[in-house]
């Protein structure tokens, strides 16, 4: 019989149950609001986790409480073989939730395969719904692969397909209400995110944020009244309804942070481990499994820094009286753990 999971309480009394599973740090999009740079440092190969040790770690955080695991990168469907990861995740009988974070540009090729291989949920960012503002934000052209990879996770059979929309006035603010029509067309739950100030973000300024009050106001210009969905949950999105049933959600972390209910922590594809997106240090776990056999070690590694864990980056940032981008180009060159494309969204 499988003994209990633990359950690990930071300094506010804040559980360990999420992880964010970064497989690689590259991408095939260079999104204006996550690598607006023309030169990263990438990851060195032999630092990337192998599978199997992406799923013995998994089993030791799955001992300690967490049950939901999300695949990211980077674009994770650029790392080969992904559906054998999922296959590896997928046996873990404590793991109630295994769920991917995409741009959508491969998936036709890859969501009927890795829906076999017991991937339970698909989110695919999509900020826009014009070629033009997709090439000007993403500086790629890959808007019609995208939304067939949409098209792709609905046949597969994937439930509660969910769509991730950055809003950044002055570039595609103008479809907030345009997206949520896309949205409730392919039967896909629309989350508007406002724009961040983290990792390589470098070109963030406050005036292009799109906040939740400014967005709930022109959505209930369009679509009339909207009403919050009571419901106990620490999903980063708070969710609405329209008066037509629709559902759609708003991640403000930036203008309202969640930081007193976060149970989020991410993994690098090269085994750094962060317990809040702003942290600007982490934890080593690849050297501790590469040198380590006995997982109730590593599992007492991990125990012992999530309960001396005190983050709350994003309330810190509300804080402050001049906020700008939260690192430049010449710290996030000394320090790419920075980026958000290598620690995951």
């Amino acid at each position: 019989m499988l003994a209990d999971a633990m359950n690990v309480l930071d300094t506010l009394q804040r559980s360990l149950r999420n992880l964010r599973l970064s497989v690689t740090d590259r991408c095939n999009l260079r999104c204006a609001y996550c690598m607006p740079e023309e030169e990263y440092k990438w990851l060195p190969k032999r630092s990337i986790l192998s599978f199997e040790e992406i799923a013995r770690v998994v089993r030791v955080f799955t001992s300690l409480g967490v049950d939901k695991v999300r695949i990211t990168g980077g674009e994770p469907l650029l790392r080969r073989e992904l559906a054998n990861l999922v296959r590896l995740l997928a046996a873990n009988p404590r793991l109630a939730d295994l769920a991917l974070t995409t741009n959508g540009v491969l998936l036709v090729e890859q969501a009927r395969e890795l829906r076999d291989a017991g991937l339970k949920r698909v989110t695919v960012s999509l900020d826009t719904l014009r070629p033009e503002t997709f090439r000007a934000l993403a500086r790629r052209d890959d808007l019609d692969r995208v939304l067939a990879g949409i098209q792709a996770a609905r046949d597969a059979g994937f439930p509660g397909l969910k769509l991730d929309a950055v809003m950044i006035k002055g570039a595609n603010d103008g479809e907030l209400c345009d997206l949520l029509d896309y949205a409730k067309s392919v039967g896909a739950e629309l989350r508007y995110i406002e724009y961040m100030d983290v990792g390589g973000a470098t070109r963030w300024r406050a005036a292009d944020v799109l906040s939740r009050a400014e967005m709930l106001e022109r959505l209930a210009a369009r679509f009339g009244p909207i009403e919050p969905v009571r419901e106990i949950s620490n999903a980063p999105a708070e969710r609405f309804r329209l008066a037509d049933g629709t559902v759609f959600g708003i991640i403000a972390s930036t203008t309202a942070p969640f930081c007193s209910s976060c149970d989020r922590s991410r993994l690098t594809a090269d085994g750094m481990w962060y317990r809040c997106l702003y942290a600007t240090t982490g934890t080593n776990l690849r050297d501790a499994l590469r040198s380590e056999p006995d997982d109730a070690k590593l599992a007492e590694l991990i125990a012992g820094h999530w309960r001396a864990r005190a983050d709350r980056g994003a309330e810190d940032r509300l804080a402050e009286l001049s906020r700008g981008a939260y690192a430049g180009r010449d710290e996030l060159a000394q320090n790419p753990h920075l980026e958000m494309h290598k620690r995951g969204g």
